[in-house]
């Protein structure tokens, strides 16, 4: 039997697999490398963390996202330098090649429960047993729609994670839904392809990062405001540096600092690519919408309750992602009805393991129980390290075979 599966080969799946191979501990790693970054997002984005904030790890931080730069010749800075979504991309990929050469670019079809583990079903008809599974599932899974636009057909509604490609919408008028990073990156790439976009969110102002000056911070402002990397301030910070903290927190005060933190807000990258640029409707909110005669009429109201209806051809809701377990049908309903979730959220324990065990969740999946950090490549690192220290604990008291020492050897 398999020691660990890991699902999911993004910046979590790949930093607990480097992790996993350093430690000598067996395993099988799933999923199409990057797949999140690479089919997800737009073409031509830009990451709002910083060059320092956006590594994938390994245990000894050798292969860092400033070193692949410089051994591509491509320009980076720890901070003042926008991390371009190819750049990203590609370094996620050579960090695979690298630290992870296990990855097996299969999809898991199903998982259930078994008395001894857990049985893995592979696409193409493999079938595995793993005593744990580690799931770094990232965001595709989670896609959140407005319920007031979900019944519209697919050729006049999608999400955001639909659009690699903007060219298509070249000549055409498209609604942009939302007031985050996706929204305002994609609405500019889109009005840089040529198309008729118009933006529409609920806040009455839209918020971005402030754009570095390029001067050293004075220790006073090193003090006032210490940078993370989820930003300056002493709360980010916190956020930032110290998750397992966090998960001791009042279970009703963790999920409030996640749903208030690090709310929509742009790039300072991005700001000049927006205002000026596209119509914006704030403080408007989609009420619902029709099709109407080839087009969506999409209905708004503010918060005062003046409402104003918009003609387009296509509605794209960049409205983010809201975890529910219920989305991960490849987890069998036995598994998901006895998962104990707080917001349709797994509760974790110190160690990012379910209430199922063996049955462990890292990345987004885990932001209720580590805080707002595990939304962003940053915590991969935190996540690793935890996840390994526990199943190398499990493994060092467990009975090992021939077979699994050997295996284990190779690893290294």
């Amino acid at each position: 039997m398999l020691n660990t599966a890991i699902i999911g080969a993004g910046p979590y799946g790949l930093s607990v697999a480097a992790h996993l191979r350093h430690s000598g501990i067996p395993f099988r790693i799933f999923g199409r490398p990057m797949d999140s970054w690479l089919a997800h997002m737009p073409k031509g984005m830009f990451l709002k963390s910083d060059g320092f904030a956006s590594n994938i790890y390994d245990p000894s931080g050798d292969f860092t996202l400033e070193r692949f730069c410089a051994e591509k010749r491509v320009s980076y800075a720890d901070t003042g330098i926008p991390v371009g979504l190819d750049t990203f991309s590609s370094y996620g990929l050579a960090f695979k090649d690298r630290m992870v050469p296990e990855l097996e670019q299969k999809m898991v079809a199903s998982i259930d429960r078994l008395p001894e583990g857990f049985g893995l079903h592979l696409e193409g008809g493999e079938t595995i047993k793993a005593q744990r599974v580690v799931l770094a599932v990232g965001i595709t899974h989670f896609e959140h729609v407005p319920e007031s636009l979900a019944h519209l057909p697919s050729e006049f509604l999608s999400h955001s994670a639909s659009h690699r490609e903007v060219e298509p919408f070249k000549g055409r008028n498209v609604v942009v839904i939302g007031g985050g990073s996706s929204a305002l990156d994609l609405a500019a790439l889109l009005h840089e392809a040529g198309a008729q976009v118009h933006l529409v969110a609920r806040q009455t102002s839209l918020k971005f990062h402030g754009k570095p000056t390029g001067k050293a911070r004075s220790l006073w402002q090193r003090i006032r405001h210490p940078q993370s990397g989820l930003g300056p301030g002493w709360r980010s910070r916190f956020y930032a540096d110290a998750p397992g903290a966090f998960h001791y927190l009042p279970e009703s005060l963790r999920l409030e600092i996640v749903r208030r933190t690090l709310g929509p807000s742009g790039g300072w990258f991005i700001k000049d690519k927006v205002i000026g640029q596209i119509p914006l409707m704030l403080g408007y909110t989609p009420e619902g919408a029709e099709v109407d005669n080839g087009k969506v009429r999409l209905h708004l109201r503010s918060a005062d309750g003046a409402e104003r209806d918009i003609l387009t051809e296509h509605v794209i809701a960049a409205t983010g992602y809201k975890v529910n377990l219920d989305r991960l049908k490849f987890l069998s309903a036995n598994i998901r009805s006895k998962l104990k979730t707080v917001d349709r959220a797994p509760v974790l324990s110190t160690t990012f393991e379910s209430s199922m065990p063996g049955l462990f969740f890292v990345g987004v999946a885990a932001a209720n129980s580590f805080g707002p950090v595990m939304r962003f490549a940053f915590g991969a690192g935190f996540a690793a390290r935890t996840v390994t220290r526990a199943l190398a604990k499990s493994f060092s008291t467990e009975p090992i075979s021939d077979s699994v020492r050997a295996v284990a050897t190779t690893a290294k």
